[in-house]
């Protein structure tokens, strides 16, 4: 492992957190800003290690104990981040960001650098492949019925309406603070599931088989949906009323469309995504790996 890139992440890291244990002793204006300055550039260079790392892996990408652990903390990591952008007067990082630091040194101290054999290298990312996106389907659903729930209480809000009989719905605070959690989620959760689909595909490939091509429908789509999920959370950070009233049920409204589209591609296109799946599942049982189902 990369001493150096190691060491930029982790000194990040560290410096974010005793950006957070600050707030034990003095209030600061800017203090914010800096820790989302500093986690971002610590996630951004971690995300360049295990780029470099699957790159030039000798076995297969990133399917070692070590890069597992790796992995774990820039979820983990990347979960802190989103925390922070959402609620910065709240002091996660003193709770997180230890345990970043710690799969970190376990992953250079302590974690088997020699990489999984084929099949349970498949098994495991098709796992958090399959896991991951199913997640972020789940969350994007979600986010649409409270959407939907949102726009409908708004509307018999400002019209002063009595709620139909047997049909209450939650406070619009309540709804908002969903919504918002929604979106983050699911693009959490699909980010993880694209990466966990990057390393199969480097598996297949080293193991023999085609490569799946970067302007797959189902590939492109996902890619699009994330570049939104991404976009309208990043504005929601950044741009407090985007948070606030209607604009984020039409967010996730907006999201649920997206998703109805990536789940028709994959449905009744013949595209080499789900080629690439029978292909799978045609390889004798001694190769076979449950893992590369998508």
């Amino acid at each position: 492992m990369s001493g150096v890139s190691i060491t930029c992440f982790a000194a990040s890291y560290g410096v974010v957190l005793l950006l957070e244990l600050s707030r034990l002793l003095f209030r600061s204006g800017i203090r914010g800003a800096l820790m989302l300055g500093f986690a971002a550039a610590g996630l951004l260079a971690h995300t360049i290690y295990l780029a470099e790392r699957a790159a030039s892996a000798s076995g297969y990408p990133l399917s070692s104990e070590q890069d597992w652990y790796v992995v774990a903390a820039w979820i983990l990591a990347a979960f802190y981040l989103y925390l922070t952008a959402y609620h910065r007067d709240n002091a996660f990082g003193v709770f997180l960001l230890p345990l970043v630091l710690a799969l970190v040194a376990a992953a250079v101290w302590l974690a088997d650098p020699a990489p999984f054999e084929r099949r349970p290298a498949l098994f495991a990312w098709g796992v958090v492949h399959g896991t991951s996106l199913m997640l972020a389907t789940v969350a994007i659903l979600v986010g649409f019925a409270a959407g939907l729930m949102y726009l409908a209480q708004d509307y018999r809000l400002k019209r002063k309406l009595p709620p139909p009989r047997g049909l209450r719905l939650p406070s619009l605070e309540w709804l908002q603070k969903l919504n918002n959690r929604a979106v983050g989620l699911a693009m959490l959760l699909l980010g993880i599931g694209i990466l966990a689909g990057i390393v199969l595909n480097m598996i297949y490939t080293q193991s023999g088989g085609s490569p799946l091509d970067w302007t797959d429908p189902v590939i492109l789509a996902t890619l699009l949906m994330f570049c939104w999920l991404v976009l309208s959370g990043g504005v929601s950070a950044f741009y407090r009323p985007s948070r606030e009233g209607r604009r984020v049920a039409y967010l996730t409204v907006l999201s649920f469309v997206f998703l109805i589209c990536l789940l028709a591609i994959g449905f009744f296109f013949d595209t080499e995504h789900r080629k690439l799946k029978v292909e799978h599942e045609a390889v004798p049982p001694a190769m076979h790996s449950g893992g590369m189902s998508r």
